[in-house]
């Protein structure tokens, strides 16, 4: 198991330039758990992931890790704790997928240390564990969106830090491709004790995977808790300005979100093909009531 980290924010506020984009975020991630941050475009998810592993600076407030402001801590000592991988990165040009995911060793590199049987294990592992093994010695700008995303991640794998940051982990990924990623990344908490946190559209994934949610709203916090208390019809209103029903999945358990639209709703006590309408509950829920 790896170790556990106390990561929080006091009073953050964080942007670009002059323009504020996280006003004033108090929050406390758990240590050991996965943590998902959801909310509509530009609601500064990826702004407070980004602050959170110091890619932008504060502008006031403050990131704390184990009682130390992040910007107090050696750059390589901090990148030994967390690991980023950022919505679009880039990868050099020509570089193979083996030579892209063996970069994750880095922050473990010390002056005139050659290179080990360990970081050989790390990078092996990360590559199996992502599915990428037959991509080793392919060039990373040849590959699909969806190859790319999963090499990336191997790369966020290799550097077996205690804390994983993810933003939007499962773009250009399909259903299945999201899924398996999502149950990676799952595994890995289950099985290290990584503290992972994500940023994700998808609040009926977020809802399913995550143990913990924040949700924001024009770069304030709106709410945060276990997915069972927080994903509400309320809440689904005020962060994404979207009517809906919110029930019991059937199969996970976890809260999922109906949305209502202006069109393919059913009218109020129809059942039509063997299908309810948003507002009854599903057979065989768990609660068997709407939320």
């Amino acid at each position: 198991m790896t170790a556990q980290h106390v990561i929080r924010t006091e009073g953050l506020v964080s942007g670009y330039g002059s323009r504020k984009v996280i006003d004033g975020i108090d929050i406390e991630i758990p240590a050991g758990r996965i943590s998902v941050i959801v909310g509509a475009n530009a609601c500064g998810k990826s702004t407070l992931l980004k602050t959170i592993s110091r890619l932008i600076p504060v502008h006031s407030g403050a990131v704390v890790l184990d009682g130390k402001r992040i910007d107090q801590i050696p750059t390589k000592e901090l990148a030994r704790t967390l690991g980023l991988l950022p919505q679009q990165p880039i990868a050099p040009e020509g570089i193979v997928v083996a030579d892209l995911v063996g970069r994750g060793r880095h922050p473990h590199q010390k002056l005139f240390r050659s290179w080990t049987a360990d970081d050989d294990r790390a990078v092996a592992e990360a590559l199996t564990a992502t599915g990428v093994v037959e991509l080793a010695d392919r060039a990373v700008d040849e590959l699909s969106g969806g190859q790319r995303q999963r090499v990336w991640i191997a790369m966020a794998l290799a550097q077996e830090t205690a804390v994983l940051l993810l933003d939007e982990p499962t773009t250009f990924l399909d259903v299945s491709h999201q899924i398996e990623v999502l149950d990676l990344l799952t595994d890995l908490n289950a099985a290290r004790g990584t503290t992972i946190v994500m940023v994700l559209h998808d609040i009926n994934l977020a809802a399913r995977y995550a143990d913990h949610l924040f949700a924001l709203r024009d770069g304030r916090l709106i709410a945060g808790g276990a997915p069972a208390d927080v994903v509400t019809s309320e809440l689904v209103r005020d962060v994404f300005d979207l009517d809906s029903v919110v029930i019991s999945d059937p199969v996970s358990g976890s809260p999922i979100v109906l949305p209502r639209g202006r069109h393919h709703v059913l009218p109020d006590g129809i059942v039509r093909d063997g299908h309810r309408p948003a507002d009854h509950p599903l057979p065989g829920t768990p609660t068997g009531e709407t939320r």
